[in-house]
């Protein structure tokens, strides 16, 4: 039982550094954005976030009526 908690958390310690790379080894680093509007790619296309567009939409027909 001991063991199996010992390298369940020397595991996470492992993940957790290896996310972190980028943060610890680059002057400014950070997570980038998961955003799908905050991605260039998806602005090119047109493609925006589920959430503002309702809220767009929900704007718009509150001003129509």
């Amino acid at each position: 039982m001991t063991e199996t908690l010992l390298f369940s958390v020397l595991i996470i310690a492992i993940s957790m550094l290896l996310l972190c790379i980028k943060i610890v080894l680059c002057k400014g680093g950070r997570f980038s954005s998961f955003h799908v509007g905050d991605s260039p790619d998806m602005r090119k296309r047109k493609i925006g976030c589920v959430l503002k567009q309702d809220r767009d939409e929900r704007r718009k027909k509150k001003l129509n009526n």
